[in-house]
């Protein structure tokens, strides 16, 4: 019984001492409770914490709750967005900038351009509006831009354009609580450019990006530039291969649609003038080479055959070659450019030199072949002398001392000085021979100066060539 009774006392005793351990710790925890929401106190009260503490409370602002929902706020569902601001009032204006990060290819061929450009645009839509007091706008990515009003503006004589998606839809949406919206995108648009290649590649080509509703006409969406000409930036760094880009500018026009109405129009012009130093390497050395070196040929002796008509063909050829090379990189337009009348007029002058050597064998071809027949019809010597020294006397039946066969070196030069001349001398007593001859003279005399052709295609060639350089550059420059 003692047993017992000790085991009951030392039971209540243990279950005494727990009980005081938890009163102890609940009350520790008390105390820490109070001390916290004392010092929060002090917090808001201002007059606890040091002077210049960076340690403030904001006020509650429902646009930073992360419990309150963006369509919540917006009261996206109260409103029918698929009407525009205001609708059956004054028309929404709604105004554009454009910022252009890179002119990428301009194309001869296709007509086009190609630019890569920011498209921001500016509106205001009361529905939109919430209250705030310290946040000053709500920025957003695509996927709220799918559920409200937004300018459906488009490229006028787009081939092609697309939205960047890398690493997401490079769209930005950003409302205010008054309502006012920035809407901005990333594009990259391909647009035609109608060129007038009638003075390339000396030319200056004008193009334009052309922005416009395409569903509301100006009774209903007034399309402006935000800040004129400042409304259109671009990057310094933006340069082209073989353009030189002059200025930018912009300008608004209304353009009349005979079904729909009248729109809205925003133009960004861009004039680029175009580098002629790829093109003087290319096409207009090389052309004036080949026209050179046709003329080596007036210098080459004209029996060398061998020499002088593959000279003349591979200058035909080769200009032939440039010129094709030229037109294959260029569009199939129905008038001259500048570069064809420089190349066709270097075509004429390598043609010309190929038939200035083919008039120049002809005529000698024909000089010998009049050689040969006065050899087989004179049964007599023929020399080369001074017409008035050498009469002869009808009764002298000898016409010279020369054989005849040295007659088959007249019309070439002797020493480079002389010309080529054939003398026949007749007997006029010669009954066969003198009814073929002019009763008052005593010889015929047969000249072909074969050789001063060449002589003077060395000076008329090159001075034609240079004075249609002179006209060409002064007109295209």
């Amino acid at each position: 019984m003692q047993v017992d009774a000790v085991l009951v006392l030392l039971c209540v005793w243990l279950a005494g001492a727990a009980g005081k351990m938890v009163q102890s710790r609940g009350h520790k925890l008390e105390t820490y409770k109070q001390s916290r929401s004392r010092r929060d106190t002090r917090m808001d009260g201002g007059g606890g914490h040091k002077s210049g503490s960076p340690i403030y409370k904001r006020s509650p602002d429902m646009t930073k709750s992360p419990m309150t929902k963006s369509e919540q706020l917006l009261r996206i569902d109260d409103h029918d967005f698929t009407m525009r601001p205001a609708f059956g009032g004054p028309p929404i204006p709604v105004g554009v900038d454009v910022q252009v990060e890179s002119l990428d290819t301009i194309s001869e061929v296709d007509m086009d351009f190609t630019m890569t450009l920011y498209l921001r645009h500016y509106w205001k839509d009361e529905r939109l509006s919430f209250p705030s007091t310290n946040n000053q706008s709500m920025t957003f990515d695509s996927r709220l831009v799918k559920k409200i009003w937004v300018p459906d503006m488009f490229f006028v004589h787009s081939k092609r354009s697309f939205i960047h998606d890398t690493t997401t839809d490079n769209v930005m949406l950003r409302v205010y609580p008054d309502g006012n919206v920035l809407y901005s995108l990333r594009v990259t648009v391909t647009a035609m450019c109608n060129m007038d290649l009638s003075r390339f590649p000396l030319d200056t080509q004008t193009c334009s990006l052309e922005i416009e509703s395409y569903a509301y006409t100006d009774d209903d969406l007034m399309l402006y530039w935000k800040k004129g000409n400042e409304s259109l930036n671009t990057d310094d760094r933006i340069s082209l291969s073989q353009f030189l880009i002059q200025k930018f500018h912009t300008t608004t026009k209304l353009a009349f649609y005979s079904s729909t109405g009248w729109y809205n129009r925003l133009y960004i012009h861009f004039t680029l003038r175009r580098h002629i130093f790829f093109f003087l390497l290319q096409t207009y050395f090389p052309a004036t080479l080949m026209v050179m070196l046709s003329w080596v040929s007036f210098w080459i002796d004209r029996r060398a055959v061998p020499a002088r008509v593959p000279l003349g063909i591979t200058t035909v050829l080769t200009m032939s070659t440039i010129i094709t090379g030229v037109n294959a990189s260029m569009p199939r337009v129905s008038y001259i450019k500048a570069v064809d009348i420089y190349l066709w007029v270097s075509f004429v002058f390598v043609f010309l030199s190929v038939i200035e050597y083919a008039a120049v064998n002809y005529l000698s071809t024909v000089q010998e072949r009049k050689e040969r027949k006065l050899r087989e019809r004179l049964p007599c010597t023929c020399g080369i002398g001074n017409p008035d020294e050498m009469m002869i006397d009808p009764q002298i039946t000898g016409y010279g001392s020369m054989d005849v066969n040295t007659t088959g070196n007249y019309g070439m030069p002797e020493n480079g000085g002389r010309q080529d001349r054939i003398l026949a001398q007749v007997a006029l007593n010669d009954p066969q021979i003198t009814g073929q001859v002019k009763p008052s003279r005593g010889y015929v005399n047969i000249w072909i100066d074969t050789h001063a052709i060449d002589k003077y295609s060395r000076v008329v060639f090159p001075g034609a060539y240079i004075l249609f350089n002179i006209i060409y550059w002064s007109i295209y420059s």
